[in-house]
């Protein structure tokens, strides 16, 4: 409910506040898209659920070695585009993400590096392993991560 609500634009405070609630007290059986897809619904509103976001990264943490590529992305995404700060669980996204930089997709590549820019989070490694696919033609050079587009989403954050 959450990611269609936010995927047409509609803020609804009161159903909002109700899915935080719940959420908040389901998080350990979501599996990681739904944690993730949470995350970017209220991210994507500009909804703060400071509860809710603390329960997604205790949660994210346990199983950052679960996510793909995409999920750390919009994790990354969500957390930096709603502002809070969560300095161990974009240490695992960092981990988690270098050992899979191969699998992710260009506008995934873009959106991490964003993230992390943006939050000012120190990740040379994972900085490095993008450099690296880019010149060594793993999928991030071979999906085009240089090309014009990808480039200004990752500017601007676009998800």
């Amino acid at each position: 409910t959450a990611w269609a609500f936010a995927t047409l634009g509609v803020r609804a405070p009161q159903l909002f506040d109700a899915i935080a609630r719940e959420s908040e007290q389901r998080v350990g059986s979501f599996k990681p898209q739904e944690l993730v897809n949470t995350a970017w619904a209220f991210a994507t509103l500009g909804i703060p659920a400071p509860q809710l976001f603390n329960a997604i990264v205790r949660e994210s943490e346990k199983r950052i070695g679960s996510f793909n590529p995409q999920e750390l992305a919009n994790t990354a995404w969500a957390f930096t585009t709603i502002g809070m700060r969560a300095p161990q669980l974009f240490d695992a996204i960092a981990r988690e993400s270098e050992q899979r930089i191969d699998s992710f997709m260009p506008q995934g590549l873009a959106n991490t590096a964003w993230a992390f820019a943006t939050l000012g989070v120190p990740a040379p490694q994972l900085f490095d392993a993008i450099a690296r696919a880019q010149r060594v033609g793993g999928s991030a050079a071979v999906g085009g991560f240089a090309k014009p587009q990808v480039l200004a989403n990752a500017k601007e954050g676009a998800p």
